[in-house]
């Protein structure tokens, strides 16, 4: 399922734009605003896979805003104008639908979108490499972290945070255990409780319900929704 949102300065495109979303079983619509300003701040606090975005509008045109949200947001573009064409494709938008928008030409650039978001998810969970990281937004206003995948230990869920575990320190970070499990590869972290995700890699031995990881003192717990997954995945690694 896509995550998407509609930005469009005119009430009735958006009205078009809601009534094809619904009939597209894949998508999944957020919100809808005339304000670019509040799709930012949608974007900035959800997970927003795709933004179905206006160019022309008074407070920051389409192609600004593009410029400002997070490269994994992924945008199609919907106007009247066909001139911003070559501009937004060096944007790397998925699509550029001309109004008024047929519904097959919509349908037609959702599922390319589909395709790119699925791929994108499933390279992002196979692959894990030495400099890959992530931004995280702390508990203090205005600063942002960088955390190395590698380094990371295990996460631990704490109501509105998280505590990223990472050579040896605690990283207190503005997400939710959901977003973060989908986000991390696969192969190489696990969520093992509702308040655990941790790497698979740093795991020494399991005692019981009780995971120990290398180098960390902490009880980490393997809950009993999470343990079928768990011990399948290590089945193939017993002897």
């Amino acid at each position: 399922m896509i995550n998407c949102l509609i930005v469009d300065d005119e009430q009735h495109a958006i009205d078009i734009l809601v009534h094809y979303v619904k009939q597209t079983a894949f998508l999944n619509l957020l919100h809808a605003t005339t304000t670019p300003l509040e799709a930012l701040q949608i974007i900035n606090t959800q997970k927003v896979d795709l933004v179905f975005l206006d160019i022309q509008m008074p407070e920051i045109s389409g192609i600004d805003f593009i410029k400002t949200i997070r490269t994994n947001t992924k945008v199609i573009l919907t106007t009247a104008y066909s001139e911003f064409a070559a501009e937004s494709f060096d944007l790397e938008v998925i699509d550029y639908l001309l109004k008024p928008v047929p519904f097959p030409r919509f349908l037609k650039a959702s599922q390319r979108a589909l395709n790119l978001i699925s791929s994108g998810i499933s390279q992002m969970n196979d692959e894990l490499v030495d400099d890959d990281y992530i931004f995280v937004k702390t508990e203090l206003k205005g600063k942002m972290l960088k955390v190395n995948l590698k380094d990371i230990d295990y996460i631990e869920g704490m109501k509105n945070y998280v505590a990223i575990h990472h050579n040896g320190q605690k990283t207190m970070a503005l997400l939710n255990m959901k977003d973060l499990e989908e986000r991390l590869p696969r192969k190489h972290y696990m969520r093992v409780h509702k308040s655990f995700i941790i790497s698979i890699a740093k795991i020494t031995a399991v005692e019981g319900n009780q995971i120990l990881l290398k180098n960390v003192k902490a009880d980490i717990l393997l809950g009993e929704t999470y343990k079928p997954g768990f011990l399948e995945m290590m089945k193939e690694k017993i002897m």
